[in-house]
């Protein structure tokens, strides 16, 4: 594959059924246009049918593939082909593709895999032209919500410059792709309907570990509908699923949505995402059993033991693993923008230590670092000291909430891959716990959380979470049960007629009110990172 263009050639078994899946939906098209032809594998495959469209235009922007499309298009006998050797960016696909005649149109393709940001780092210029496509506010768009996968531009552009010739648009794409393409054009009120997912086996035709799929559309006039009927691959009838915009939302499965619709709102405590530093190897350490704690090059660590705390990073959290004195992390901050530079007299070995790896700070890529002080974390406040916390891996399938107790009398951080709610005490750091890992809390999350995303859990996702709608709705009983047990975890000895007595609004109380530093705190950070972690990427070292 060629990074620069995304460049996955569809194989013609591929095409052939792709062509098929089409052709049973009892459509027939005279006209089809490929945006981005490469070698002309779909050509091919559609001058093989019986009754091959009229016409077919190509668009291609590498001059080898281009050549042979020609010559793909050379043997047609019937069918106009027209191979148009462009940039796709660069065309207005309204006015620069001359049709000779009219009819229903077919777009189908397989546009390229990449991301606007990884093209920037090769210095492409196959990019589209720069614009705000999602309309993010300035923050947002620095730190990488603006970064979007090429395809998801081509789909709009094709959506907008040819909506008024009715098209129907089936394009092979990550799955992840097509959901963006929904949730924007339902923003932007674009007029699609009749849309399905059908899934490929990524790992089979072009050996990338993704979740792909075909994705089709109609569009045109009429009321539009936000929906894609999901089928587990190109043939079945029976769908697995439908996904799609409920209220202003995407959510995974519409109909198993519905029946806990209720619990989705406005969560009334604050869920945390971990720190991030993006200097694993000098902040992150171990202990061996002699009780010395080493840095990923293997160094033993002599510093200030103020500035070292347990961590749990996100396969901990989800295994359960690693809950006592195993990881550890160095915390040079307890607020946003506190100065470092007082480590020189405060902490002078720490100093010490994080000077002699000055490199590996000044090399962290993401804009956020640029202009702060030495040695910068994010994800850092009041709330990060908290002795009791909830948390949840970020990066696994199945959301399991952990109630986490300090580890030799230090409160536990957490990394930039876990979500937490800071709590003030074992009960309600029990009783939360207990509360979220209730089975209507976990359908929930499962009917709205993509699950092949890199990141299917989000803070986002978490903040919809209606805790006191839930309560309202749980098994008592059962909830007192798993309350019981989650403080056993702990070790902790509590009243539990008083915790079976009390009220949800006794253990909804924040950690601490939101200071000015807690509040630029957590935006920073929920700009830094978007439900796709593959701007996380894009935008850190």
């Amino acid at each position: 594959m060629d990074r620069e263009f995304g460049d996955f050639q569809t194989p013609l078994l591929l095409v052939d059924a792709v062509l098929k899946c089409l052709k049973s939906s009892g459509k027939q098209w005279s006209r089809v246009i490929e945006p981005t032809c490469g070698r002309g594998n779909f050509i091919e495959g559609l001058l093989k049918l019986a009754q091959p469209p009229g016409e077919i235009q190509g668009i291609e922007i590498q001059d080898a593939h281009a050549d042979l499309a020609c010559g793909v298009a050379k043997k047609s006998v019937r069918t106009r082909v027209v191979i148009q050797r462009a940039n796709l960016f660069d065309l207005h696909l309204q006015r620069d593709v001359q049709w000779s005649g009219n009819g229903p149109l077919l777009v189908v393709g397989n546009p390229p895999w990449v991301t606007n940001a990884e093209l920037g780092s090769l210095e492409s210029n196959n990019l589209p032209a720069k614009t705000n496509i999602k309309g993010l506010r300035g923050l947002e768009a620095r730190l990488g919500k603006s970064n979007f996968d090429i395809a998801e531009y081509i789909w709009l552009k094709l959506i907008r410059e040819l909506a008024s010739e009715q098209p129907t648009i089936a394009l092979l794409c990550k799955t992840s792709v097509a959901r963006n393409v929904l949730q924007f054009v339902f923003e932007a009120g674009l007029p699609i309907h009749d849309a399905f997912i059908r899934k490929i086996d990524a790992k089979k035709w072009f050996g990338a570990a993704v979740d792909a799929c075909l994705f089709c559309v109609e569009v045109g006039p009429g009321k539009p509908t936000y929906t894609a009927t999901v089928y587990d691959d190109l043939f079945t009838h029976e769908p697995a699923s439908i996904t799609g915009i409920v209220g202003r939302q995407l959510v995974t499965d519409v109909l198993a949505y519905q029946r806990v619709a209720s619990v989705d709102g406005i969560s009334p405590v604050t869920w945390r995402q971990g720190l991030k530093h993006d200097a694993a190897s000098i902040m992150e350490l171990t202990y061996d059993n002699h009780g010395n704690l080493h840095n990923k090059s293997g160094e033993i660590i002599v510093i200030e033991p103020d500035y070292i705390y347990p961590l749990l990073k996100s396969s901990d959290l989800f295994n359960a693993l690693n809950m006592d004195r195993h990881r550890a992390i160095i915390v040079p901050q307890t607020r946003l923008g506190e100065n470092t530079r007082v480590l020189k007299q405060t902490a002078p070995r720490l100093w010490s230590y994080l000077t002699a790896h000055i490199d590996t700070f000044s090399q962290r890529k993401s804009s956020i670092y640029q202009g702060q002080l030495p040695f910068t974390i994010f994800g850092i406040g009041e709330y990060s000291f908290a002795l009791y916390k909830v948390g949840i891996s970020g990066l696994h399938k199945t959301p399991r909430f952990r109630v986490i107790g300090p580890i030799d009398g230090l409160p536990v951080m957490l990394d930039d891959t876990c979500y937490f709610i800071a709590c003030n005490s074992a009960e309600q750091a029990a009783f939360l716990t207990a509360l979220l890992n209730d089975p209507l809390c976990l359908e929930l999350i499962q009917s709205i959380a993509f699950l092949d995303a890199k990141r299917p859990i989000t803070k986002k996702l978490l903040q919809r979470i209606d805790l006191r709608v839930l309560y309202s709705r749980v098994n008592r009983q059962a909830h007192f049960l798993r309350v019981r047990s989650e403080l056993e975890r702990l070790g902790v000895r509590a009243d539990l007629q008083e915790v079976e007595a009390g009220t949800i609004e006794r253990f909804l109380d924040e950690y601490s009110p939101e200071s000015q530093h807690g509040e630029q705190a957590q935006y920073t950070m929920d700009a830094l990172f978007p439900d796709n972690l593959d701007v996380l990427h894009s935008t850190a070292l």
